[in-house]
């Protein structure tokens, strides 16, 4: 008796670039993934960091800061969407007219229902392959962030920064951030 194999499709930045418009997808591995629309809490606290990282980024003539909807093409099976993210003045030739192109310097994912395990291991994985040196993980529940830091083609928990406390960017020096304002 045999048995059939079923394979999966893989998708790729062609297919990727067929989806429809008012849809959000992800492609993570050559699998197509649907990304329902953030709930109020996690827009405000976009909103909140991304006031805070654009007025330093600018004040300091660092770079530009991009969130989402923005493709970031990391290859022919990976384009992803950050909720926001920082690309160095060094490297902005990476933005190209429809998209990034290539890895970010700084990523920040905040965590929903629905993206908890995309964000803290798929991506996570493939940010850390694709060479994004500063990783943070909001998780609005908890109050809290985690950065993590590119070492050796992996990230390390640098430090997690709870409400109460000021958060310092490694790769942003100079960047503190009250969480209490945040969250």
């Amino acid at each position: 008796m045999s048995t059939a194999v079923i394979e999966k499709k893989r998708y790729t930045y062609e297919d990727y670039l067929k989806t429809p418009d008012d849809v959000r997808y992800e492609l993570i591995e050559g699998e197509l993934l649907m990304t329902p629309s953030p709930v109020t809490r996690h827009q405000r606290i976009s909103r909140k960091i991304e006031f805070i990282l654009e007025k330093f980024v600018t004040e300091n003539n660092l770079g530009e800061v991009f969130y989402a909807p923005m493709d970031v093409y990391l290859d022919d099976e990976n384009v992803v969407e950050p909720d926001i993210l920082f690309i160095s003045k060094e490297r902005l030739n990476i933005i190209g007219e429809k998209n990034i192109q290539g890895a970010p310097d700084v990523v920040i994912e905040i965590i929903s229902e629905s993206s908890a395990y995309r964000d803290m291991v798929q991506k996570k994985k493939l940010y850390a392959k694709y060479g994004v040196k500063e990783y943070w993980i909001v998780i609005p529940e908890e109050g809290s962030i985690e950065i993590y830091a590119l070492a050796d083609n992996k990230y390390n928990l640098r430090r997690a920064y709870n409400k109460d406390e000021t958060l310092e960017s490694l790769f942003l020096k100079g960047l503190n951030i009250q969480l209490g304002c945040i969250f």
